[in-house]
């Protein structure tokens, strides 16, 4: 799966239901493209279309439960993996990850908001 796919889902996990337009600016591609990747992963199980109950001209992509699945699924191999590397660290690294932990999340949470804005 590309990075771009499996960023799509995860936005959508996160946020919830998109229009493609809104996709496509959120993870930095063209419309054309993310019309074909969502084509894609709609062929694949992972995404559906559906209208918008309040425009009834709106298509939404939304995120099925087998894509639901698999985004849970490979955040659990990163935690997995992240989990085995810092079994190898010293107690002293280790404290010090603990003392980084606020600003590692201010950054994910700056990097989501990054992300949620379309870019120009």
């Amino acid at each position: 799966m590309s990075l771009t796919s499996a960023a799509t889902l995860a936005t959508l996990d996160r946020t919830g239901p998109r229009r493609i337009t809104d996709l496509a600016a959120v993870e930095g591609v063209t419309q054309p493209a993310m019309t074909a990747l969502v084509r894609v992963m709609e062929e694949s199980g992972l995404v559906e279309r559906r209208g918008d109950a309040g425009d009834k001209r709106v298509t939404l992509v939304c995120l099925t439960e087998a894509g639901a699945s698999y985004v849970r699924t490979r955040r659990q191999a990163g935690v997995h993996a992240f989990e085995r590397l810092i079994d190898k660290l010293t107690d002293g690294e280790v404290e010090a990850l603990v003392a980084a932990l606020p600003a590692l999340k201010h950054l994910a949470e700056l990097e989501s908001q990054d992300r949620e804005r379309p870019k120009q």
